[in-house]
């Protein structure tokens, strides 16, 4: 059916008839519709001589929805990511034939060894595990981690009884791992074999295996053969020396992580606990965080995974109900916020606890940081049940607007499979970039550095690092540029596709028989728009690019910079990455709207984002109110969807290994953190085709009127409904 944009005075015409009864149907929505309208023309003329709007849409000749007849579009950016994408996967075939990836995955020691690998002429394939001695984490190759299970058993042997006594040692104080071996002072534990060394470190003639004892018979890690004064000695100096004390280590990455009893063993055996926190204290708790993942790994991966794609599915699908709908958004709320405070009353009960065990199993610090922790959570839940009350009348507004789109969902249900289809190709890049980025992460080059102990005889204690040359540096900021964008790209094809199905669905007169256009959506966008959805996440690729370079600037400026001119720099580039964060967002915003336009015209970038600028700017309060609140509603769910996952994975990993982590900190964060991932790409559906309506609807309104309109009665009811309150 063909239409045309009628005059203004074709309009009164249509008016005055419809006021008589003879020919609309709509008359009392229309009309306000019309005087509304009206009324926004006039104000709008009244403000053209200071604001361009630009010119109200006009409908295509014969438009009968989003254009049929499309042509291809930005052909030049589809080329582009293409000509990208065989520079990258030349890179990584040169990558993988030049590079070693087992150099980065395996350990180095002290001298340039590659635990585990035959490297430079030195094998240790048998010696996989590096036990680290000092503060620049590193230290000697082991066959495997030590595991001090030794118990000193006592018999008593009378007439009547006989009694076996068993004690578990972690740590042995009289027993260093050092550069050169082991070394032990008398009244040692472990037995002076209790690990096998390579001969590598045990070759007197290599200057760099240093040792306790030196030619004239004195002790530099044990001072007058007392364990109290070695910590500050020559050998261990405070963790930035060549030995250090042998504590039971569980394998984690292959390297040796000293457990948290064994620590505190030796603290207390040391009696130096002010400076003995730990040789690396920043690596020791990554190294920890590592280490509590890799034990939690089939409960955070398991159920952040599992359970968050089966609450995601779960509750998209009851959105596209639309009896249940306001149960659920209501029930959701409620029970984020209920789940807030039980989560910040049981932190402070189980900080309670902790702090009354005897012995103390957990430090005084993970204990407070349990309860910040909670005193969060309980804020969080009150400052969501404040905004409930307040926001009341909003959130049930926005609930009619997520009816629209569920309405819209529930007639093409294949579309929920779009942000499916978006992980999969996400995860298949992001394992090829992998890939690539750690072959060529391996062609870097081994470099020799070394500390001074400042004693009487100062030693040299040397110690290797990974460098990389300037074409690996060139190559990994090309790769992360490649990164942005391509990751940018899947986005955004997905969101382009979930706007055309429902521009194809909005522009249908009749929808009961519509066939669902989520599959030539998808091939129209494939076939035609490629190029438009390259240009679009180029341009925010290289905003995100800008960032990391700015973020890479001030890295390097704190390291050189003196006190003051660090604080004066750091200011300066948080606001550049304040201004950044924010022309990003309006970038994100442009991008969205632009790729709706051009689902529903087929135009090229430039034009679509012109359009949907100014279709915004003449429309910006119905369309930001009702994306804003209807936006609320919408992270409550991904809000809900987390917090039920972390919740069920927090209490599973409580009951089940507890006692095996340092601290549930890390695996709760990460499992709350996939959850909201997984939410937030199926919850995307609605998000995108929200906005989607919302522009369909008001260029729906400035190219037809009255009877000619698409809408449905329910959309422009709760649109009115919201314009008068």
């Amino acid at each position: 059916m063909s239409h045309r944009v009628r005059s203004y005075d074709e309009e009164l015409e249509a008016f005055d008839r419809q006021q008589r009864g003879d020919g609309y149907h709509r008359g009392s929505n229309s009309s306000r519709r019309r005087q509304q309208r009206d009324d926004n023309d006039a104000r709008r003329s009244n403000e053209e001589d200071d604001v361009y709007m630009g010119d109200k849409l006009a409908a295509p000749p014969d438009f009968d929805g989003p254009t049929k007849n499309r042509k291809c579009t930005d052909v030049l950016c589809s080329l582009l990511i293409l000509i990208m994408w065989i520079a990258l996967s030349c890179l990584g075939f040169y990558s993988i034939s030049n590079g070693n990836v087992e150099i980065l995955l395996n350990p180095m020691d002290f001298d340039g060894n590659i635990c585990g690998l035959d490297y430079n002429g030195v094998d240790m394939r048998n010696y996989s595990y590096l036990y680290t001695i000092n503060y620049w984490h590193t230290g000697i190759c082991l066959s495997e981690c030590p595991s001090l299970e030794v118990y000193m058993n006592s018999t008593t042997n009378n007439t009547t009884t006989s009694t076996t006594t068993a004690t578990t040692i972690t740590s042995d104080v009289r027993t260093l791992i050092t550069y050169g071996g082991i070394h032990q002072l008398e009244g040692a534990i472990l037995e002076p074999n209790f690990l096998h060394i390579p001969a590598y470190y045990l070759n007197t003639s290599n200057p760099d295996t240093l040792r306790c004892e030196l030619d004239n018979g004195n002790d530099i890690c044990f001072p007058n053969q007392d364990v109290t004064q070695s910590w500050s000695s020559e050998g261990i100096n405070k963790g930035k020396g060549f030995a250090y004390y042998v504590g039971e280590s569980r394998p984690i990455l292959n390297y040796c992580t000293i457990t948290e009893t064994a620590r505190t063993s030796i603290e207390d055996q040391v009696k130096d606990n002010a400076t003995l926190t730990f040789i690396d204290e920043g690596i020791a708790v990554w190294k920890n965080i590592y280490a509590d993942i890799y034990t939690a790994r089939l409960y955070v991966f398991g159920v952040g995974f599992g359970l968050g794609i089966l609450i995601s599915l779960i509750y998209v699908v009851i959105l596209r109900l639309p009896f249940l709908l306001n149960s659920v958004v209501w029930g959701s709320i409620l029970a984020s916020i209920t789940l807030f405070a039980v989560g910040g009353v049981y932190g402070l009960q189980t900080a309670e606890v902790w702090e009354n065990e005897d012995p103390q199993h957990w430090s005084n610090t993970q204990i407070k940081l349990t309860r910040i922790f909670s005193y969060v959570l309980m804020g969080v839940a009150g400052i969501a049940f404040l905004m409930m009350i307040c926001l009341r009348k909003e959130i049930q507004l926005a609930i009619g607007c997520v009816k629209e789109t569920g309405k819209a969902v529930s007639r093409m249900p294949m579309i929920l499979f779009v942000p499916v289809l978006q992980g999969l190709a996400f995860v298949v890049f992001t394992v090829v970039f992998v890939i690539y980025g750690l072959h060529l992460a391996s062609l870097g080059e081994v470099r020799v550095n070394s500390f001074t102990i400042p004693f009487d005889d100062d030693i040299e204690v040397p110690y290797r690092t990974y460098h990389f040359d300037e074409f690996t540096t060139y190559a990994a900021w090309g790769m992360l540029f490649c990164f942005f964008w391509t990751a940018n790209f899947i986005i955004a094809a997905g969101d382009m596709i979930v706007a055309l199905a429902i521009a194809k669905w909005y522009f249908t007169r009749d929808k009961g028989r519509m066939t669902p256009p989520v599959a030539s959506s998808i091939g129209n966008v494939l076939y035609y728009h490629l190029g438009t959805v390259a240009f679009g996440s180029l341009v925010l690729a290289t905003v995100q690019f800008v960032r990391a370079i700015l973020a890479r600037v001030q890295q390097q400026a704190k390291k050189v910079g003196g006190k003051f001119g660090t604080r004066v720099a750091t200011v300066l580039f948080c606001c550049c990455q304040c201004c950044l964060w924010c022309f990003e967002k309006c970038i994100r915003f442009i991008n969205k709207n632009a790729y709706i336009q051009t689902a529903i015209f087929g135009k090229p970038f430039c034009a679509s984002a012109r359009d949907a600028f100014y279709l915004i700017l003449r429309n910006m309060g119905r369309i930001g109110a009702v994306s804003f609140v209807s936006g609320f509603v919408l992270v409550i769910g991904k809000l809900f969807i987390s917090v039920s996952t972390t919740t069920v994975a927090y209490y599973l990993m409580v009951e089940y290994i507890a006692d095996d982590l340092h601290s549930l900190a890390a695996p709760t964060i990460l499992v709350f953190l996939i959850a909201y991932f997984l939410a937030d790409m199926f919850l995307d559906v609605f998000e995108i085709g929200l906005s989607a309506i919302l522009q369909c609807f008001v260029a729906d309104e400035e190219m037809f009127d009255g009877a000619d309109c698409y809408a449905e009665g329910n959309l422009q009811n709760w649109i009115d409904k919201y314009q008068k309150d």
